[in-house]
């Protein structure tokens, strides 16, 4: 690998990052308005869902995060290897960079399930 492919796996690393920033944002605001709802209901199958929603907005947080952190140390090590030595990123690196998509792709589509769920509950109580 040329140190090119370095600079295309940067850009990779930091788009996932920055989606993952946008995520972050969006369900930490879903979190304040499920609070904000929970507040005016009092319908036990409802609160229930509440609750649920809340549990998965927090584990998903979680998982944001240590994604994040992830991709992170990842794109220091590849610019490590190529700043020091022979100017290519290892197989390991590069098999650790198709793990992290594939968790980032995963990790993707349980965000957007979980926005669709959020999005038909708040559409099913108002």
């Amino acid at each position: 690998m040329v140190t090119t492919d370095v600079a295309q796996l940067s850009e990779e690393c930091n788009s996932w990052v920055s989606n993952l920033r946008s995520f972050r944002d969006e369900f930490s605001h879903f979190k304040n308005r499920l609070q904000a709802v929970a507040g005016r209901q009092s319908n036990r199958d409802v609160l229930l869902e509440i609750e649920h929603l809340d549990n998965q907005f927090h584990i998903q947080l979680i998982n944001i995060h240590d994604l994040k952190h992830s991709i992170k140390a990842h794109g220091r090590q590849a610019n490590h290897e190529v700043s020091s030595g022979d100017r290519q990123i290892s197989d390991d690196t590069l098999h650790w960079h198709e793990k992290l998509y594939d968790d980032y792709q995963a990790l993707e589509q349980t965000l957007l399930e979980l926005r669709d769920e959020f999005d038909g509950f708040i559409a099913h109580i108002r």
